[in-house]
């Protein structure tokens, strides 16, 4: 059985993406791992050739920031790389430059990897996930965040990313997928808020034209935290690779668990209410067929 890692990555210095920690976490089971680096403003390229791995292949590549709707920029980008990786390999492990994988989930994903190798009604793996808000200590749950998505796909011609590279489809159709007892640990709004503030600039403009920046995300736009909606306690540890991250972080962050739920309406309270109580999120987007 061969694995291979695969994701895609632009401006990581400039926007401060966790991308070593990224590939990183995940290598140990890779044979091979494929990035799609793209034309950069910063040292995005020899961040990415400073990882010492003989497993790392680079692909370079320039965005088409005109494809803005729905974040389609991004998966192009991703089936650049998936269509870059070796024609032996049988399962391809994706992994986005703000996620991590604990480094305890991976025998568990490999022996999934292994059980389900034979298995042609299985054409991807589905991951749980931990969506981390404001520091390394909070986790966002709620409606507003996704619970799982597809990050290990079998290999196959007809696969590719789908949308804004969420998750993936197989000749324009879901997948059929296992969920799998492991997490992806999801760190892209673990920021301090002048952090944030270019975050939501700059993941924007891949989903709205000027016009529509210029109006909702102006120069002097303040973030406020306020689509959290729900921060619980995080008391599980982070993956090593990301401990000096962890050890930095020294910025403050406080919240208002009461001013956070006020923002959200009657109806998600219900709603929320409904799937704390039983478990079951009323009208969840799947974008795969759970087996």
């Amino acid at each position: 059985m061969k694995i291979a890692g695969f994701t895609f990555i632009r401006n990581a210095v400039k926007n401060d993406y966790a991308i070593v920690e990224a590939i990183t976490s995940i290598l140990p089971i890779c044979d091979e791992f494929v990035v799609a680096v793209g034309k950069s403003e910063d040292e995005t390229l020899a961040l990415i050739q400073s990882i010492p791995s003989d497993k790392i292949k680079i692909v370079e590549t320039v965005w088409d920031d005109a494809k803005r709707e729905g974040g389609a920029t991004f998966a192009l980008e991703t089936d650049k790389a998936l269509q870059a990786i070796s024609k032996d390999i049988d399962w391809a492990f994706y992994i986005q430059g703000d996620e991590c994988v604990h480094e305890a989930d991976l025998p568990i994903v490999k022996a999934a990897m292994e059980a389900n190798l034979a298995d042609e009604n299985v054409e991807g793996l589905l991951f749980h996930y931990r969506h981390f808000y404001g520091s390394y200590g909070h986790v966002a749950v709620s409606r507003r965040w996704y619970r799982r998505e597809i990050r290990v796909v079998k290999m196959h011609p007809g696969v590719h990313s789908y949308k804004d590279a969420q998750g993936f489809r197989k000749d324009g159709k879901k997948l059929k997928v296992k969920l799998i007892p492991a997490y992806i640990n999801h760190y892209g709004w673990v920021k301090p808020p002048e952090g944030l503030n270019n975050k939501v600039r700059n993941f924007t403009q891949f989903y709205h034209d000027d016009a529509w920046l210029a109006e909702n995300v102006p120069a002097d736009y303040q973030f406020d935290y306020g689509n959290a909606e729900r921060l619980f306690r995080f008391e599980g540890t982070h993956p090593a690779v990301m401990a000096e991250r962890v050890a930095r972080s020294n910025w403050p962050f406080y919240f208002d668990p009461v001013e956070l739920e006020k923002k959200m309406t009657l109806r998600r309270k219900i709603l929320q209410k409904i799937e704390d109580l039983t478990g079951y999120r009323v009208g969840e987007y799947k974008n795969y067929r759970m087996l």
